[in-house]
Protein backbone atom coordinates (compact mmCIF):
# COMPACT_ATOMS: atom_id res chain seq x y z
CA UNK A 1 0.00 0.00 0.00
CA UNK A 2 1.11 3.18 -0.97
CA UNK A 3 2.20 5.55 2.33
CA UNK A 4 2.09 8.78 0.92
CA UNK A 5 1.69 11.48 3.13
CA UNK A 6 -1.68 12.65 4.33
CA UNK A 7 -1.45 16.11 5.21
CA UNK A 8 -3.94 19.34 4.51
CA UNK A 9 -3.10 23.21 4.46
CA UNK A 10 -5.72 26.16 4.31
CA UNK A 11 -5.04 29.36 4.14
CA UNK A 12 -8.41 31.11 4.20
CA UNK A 13 -8.96 35.05 4.19
CA UNK A 14 -11.90 37.09 4.38
CA UNK A 15 -13.09 40.04 5.88
CA UNK A 16 -14.17 38.31 8.76
CA UNK A 17 -11.66 36.13 9.45
CA UNK A 18 -7.92 35.45 8.48
CA UNK A 19 -7.23 31.46 9.15
CA UNK A 20 -4.48 29.37 8.92
CA UNK A 21 -5.24 24.87 9.26
CA UNK A 22 -2.75 22.12 8.95
CA UNK A 23 -3.44 18.59 9.68
CA UNK A 24 -1.75 15.19 9.30
CA UNK A 25 -3.92 12.29 9.18
CA UNK A 26 -1.41 9.94 10.36
CA UNK A 27 -0.25 12.33 13.40
CA UNK A 28 0.00 11.30 16.94
CA UNK A 29 -2.95 13.94 18.19
CA UNK A 30 -0.09 16.89 18.59
CA UNK A 31 -2.30 20.48 18.23
CA UNK A 32 -1.25 23.90 18.19
CA UNK A 33 -4.63 25.84 18.25
CA UNK A 34 -5.32 29.43 19.40
CA UNK A 35 -8.95 30.74 18.09
CA UNK A 36 -9.73 33.43 20.38
CA UNK A 37 -12.66 31.43 21.75
CA UNK A 38 -11.03 29.66 24.93
CA UNK A 39 -13.60 26.65 25.01
CA UNK A 40 -13.72 26.31 21.08
CA UNK A 41 -10.10 25.74 21.17
CA UNK A 42 -10.68 23.34 24.45
CA UNK A 43 -12.61 20.95 21.92
CA UNK A 44 -10.36 21.14 18.69
CA UNK A 45 -7.83 20.02 20.94
CA UNK A 46 -9.50 16.94 22.19
CA UNK A 47 -10.37 16.57 18.35
CA UNK A 48 -6.86 16.35 17.91
CA UNK A 49 -6.02 14.17 20.65
CA UNK A 50 -8.43 11.69 20.16
CA UNK A 51 -8.27 11.55 16.31
CA UNK A 52 -4.61 11.61 16.62
CA UNK A 53 -4.83 14.02 13.74
CA UNK A 54 -2.20 16.47 13.85
CA UNK A 55 -4.12 19.51 14.07
CA UNK A 56 -2.65 23.37 13.57
CA UNK A 57 -5.42 26.05 13.38
CA UNK A 58 -4.93 29.51 14.10
CA UNK A 59 -7.93 31.67 13.62
CA UNK A 60 -7.90 36.07 13.44
CA UNK A 61 -11.85 37.01 13.73
CA UNK A 62 -14.05 40.02 14.16
CA UNK A 63 -14.65 38.25 17.62
CA UNK A 64 -15.89 42.64 18.38
CA UNK A 65 -18.68 41.35 16.40
CA UNK A 66 -19.67 38.20 17.56
CA UNK A 67 -18.26 34.44 18.03
CA UNK A 68 -20.26 33.43 14.90
CA UNK A 69 -17.78 34.06 12.21
CA UNK A 70 -14.87 32.46 13.66
CA UNK A 71 -17.09 29.54 14.56
CA UNK A 72 -17.98 28.47 11.28
CA UNK A 73 -15.26 29.57 9.05
CA UNK A 74 -12.93 27.67 11.42
CA UNK A 75 -15.01 24.78 11.20
CA UNK A 76 -15.33 25.19 7.06
CA UNK A 77 -11.23 25.61 7.09
CA UNK A 78 -10.89 22.30 8.73
CA UNK A 79 -13.23 19.83 6.85
CA UNK A 80 -11.46 21.91 3.83
CA UNK A 81 -8.17 20.40 5.08
CA UNK A 82 -9.11 17.27 5.98
CA UNK A 83 -10.42 16.57 2.23
CA UNK A 84 -7.48 17.60 1.26
CA UNK A 85 -5.48 15.18 3.34
CA UNK A 86 -7.56 12.53 2.45
CA UNK A 87 -7.29 12.76 -1.49
CA UNK A 88 -9.00 9.90 -3.01
CA UNK A 89 -10.26 8.43 -0.16
CA UNK A 90 -8.08 5.31 -1.36
CA UNK A 91 -8.20 2.31 1.63
CA UNK A 92 -9.52 4.29 4.28
CA UNK A 93 -12.28 2.77 6.77
CA UNK A 94 -14.47 5.27 5.70
CA UNK A 95 -17.03 4.62 8.29
CA UNK A 96 -16.48 5.47 11.91
CA UNK A 97 -18.89 5.56 15.27
CA UNK A 98 -17.97 5.64 18.82
CA UNK A 99 -19.99 5.30 22.01
CA UNK A 100 -18.22 8.57 24.72
CA UNK A 101 -19.13 8.56 27.68
CA UNK A 102 -17.98 11.48 30.57
CA UNK A 103 -19.15 11.10 34.00
CA UNK A 104 -23.38 11.28 33.50
CA UNK A 105 -23.39 11.87 30.08
CA UNK A 106 -23.53 9.45 27.18
CA UNK A 107 -22.95 10.60 23.39
CA UNK A 108 -23.14 8.42 20.28
CA UNK A 109 -21.38 9.57 17.13
CA UNK A 110 -21.74 7.92 13.86
CA UNK A 111 -20.31 9.02 10.27
CA UNK A 112 -19.43 8.13 6.74
CA UNK A 113 -16.58 10.25 4.92
CA UNK A 114 -18.84 9.66 1.72
CA UNK A 115 -18.82 13.04 -0.14
CA UNK A 116 -22.77 13.35 0.80
CA UNK A 117 -22.95 16.21 3.50
CA UNK A 118 -25.43 15.83 5.89
CA UNK A 119 -25.92 16.62 9.48
CA UNK A 120 -28.30 14.88 12.25
CA UNK A 121 -27.65 16.48 15.32
CA UNK A 122 -29.81 14.94 18.29
CA UNK A 123 -28.36 17.05 21.39
CA UNK A 124 -29.60 20.92 23.11
CA UNK A 125 -28.23 22.48 26.14
CA UNK A 126 -29.69 24.06 29.30
CA UNK A 127 -26.89 26.77 29.40
CA UNK A 128 -26.35 29.67 26.34
CA UNK A 129 -22.67 29.64 26.85
CA UNK A 130 -19.87 27.11 27.82
CA UNK A 131 -17.07 29.68 29.36
CA UNK A 132 -17.43 32.95 26.27
CA UNK A 133 -18.59 30.63 23.78
CA UNK A 134 -22.12 30.47 22.78
CA UNK A 135 -23.17 26.92 22.71
CA UNK A 136 -25.85 27.74 19.60
CA UNK A 137 -22.89 27.79 17.87
CA UNK A 138 -21.59 23.70 18.88
CA UNK A 139 -24.45 22.36 16.28
CA UNK A 140 -23.38 25.11 13.72
CA UNK A 141 -19.49 23.93 13.99
CA UNK A 142 -20.21 20.57 13.13
CA UNK A 143 -22.69 21.55 10.41
CA UNK A 144 -20.01 23.41 9.07
CA UNK A 145 -17.65 20.81 8.99
CA UNK A 146 -19.49 18.38 7.80
CA UNK A 147 -20.66 20.43 4.96
CA UNK A 148 -17.00 21.09 4.10
CA UNK A 149 -15.52 17.37 4.33
CA UNK A 150 -18.09 16.17 2.60
CA UNK A 151 -19.21 13.88 5.79
CA UNK A 152 -22.52 12.11 6.77
CA UNK A 153 -22.35 12.83 10.53
CA UNK A 154 -25.15 11.76 13.26
CA UNK A 155 -24.98 13.39 16.27
CA UNK A 156 -26.40 12.05 19.33
CA UNK A 157 -26.99 13.03 22.96
CA UNK A 158 -28.51 9.66 24.91
CA UNK A 159 -28.28 10.96 27.92
CA UNK A 160 -26.35 14.19 30.21
CA UNK A 161 -27.04 16.93 32.30
CA UNK A 162 -23.50 19.06 32.56
CA UNK A 163 -23.54 21.24 29.33
CA UNK A 164 -19.43 21.06 29.85
CA UNK A 165 -19.59 17.16 29.68
CA UNK A 166 -22.32 17.32 26.97
CA UNK A 167 -19.89 19.31 24.48
CA UNK A 168 -17.09 17.11 25.64
CA UNK A 169 -18.31 14.14 24.82
CA UNK A 170 -19.65 14.92 21.64
CA UNK A 171 -15.85 16.34 20.30
CA UNK A 172 -14.53 13.02 21.62
CA UNK A 173 -16.93 10.78 19.55
CA UNK A 174 -16.50 12.76 16.91
CA UNK A 175 -12.46 12.93 17.19
CA UNK A 176 -12.63 8.88 17.59
CA UNK A 177 -15.31 8.05 14.87
CA UNK A 178 -13.14 10.22 12.81
CA UNK A 179 -9.83 8.21 13.92
CA UNK A 180 -11.43 5.22 12.65
CA UNK A 181 -12.70 6.59 9.21
CA UNK A 182 -9.59 7.56 8.03
CA UNK A 183 -7.25 4.51 9.72
CA UNK A 184 -6.03 3.07 6.58
CA UNK A 185 -7.08 -0.84 6.06
CA UNK A 186 -4.52 -2.67 4.76
CA UNK A 187 -6.68 -5.19 3.21
CA UNK A 188 -8.59 -2.73 0.93
CA UNK A 189 -5.28 -1.74 -0.67
CA UNK A 190 -5.69 1.45 -2.44
CA UNK A 191 -9.42 0.46 -3.25
CA UNK A 192 -11.92 3.12 -3.21
CA UNK A 193 -14.37 2.01 -0.80
CA UNK A 194 -17.44 2.27 -2.56
CA UNK A 195 -18.70 0.32 -5.71
CA UNK A 196 -19.17 3.90 -7.25
CA UNK A 197 -15.37 3.54 -7.52
CA UNK A 198 -15.51 7.20 -6.15
CA UNK A 199 -16.91 8.89 -3.32
CA UNK A 200 -18.95 11.71 -3.47
CA UNK A 201 -20.96 12.87 -6.57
Amino acid sequence: MSMTTRTGRIERKTAETSILIEVDLDGTGAYDVSTGIGFLDHMVEQFSKHSLIDVTMKVDGDLHVDQHHTTEDSAIALGQALTQALGDKAGIGRYGSAYSPMDETLSRVALDISGRPYCVWNAKFSQEKLGEWDTELIQHWFESVAQSAGLTLHLELLYGTNNHHICESLYKGFARAMRIAVERDPRKGEAIPSTKGQLGG
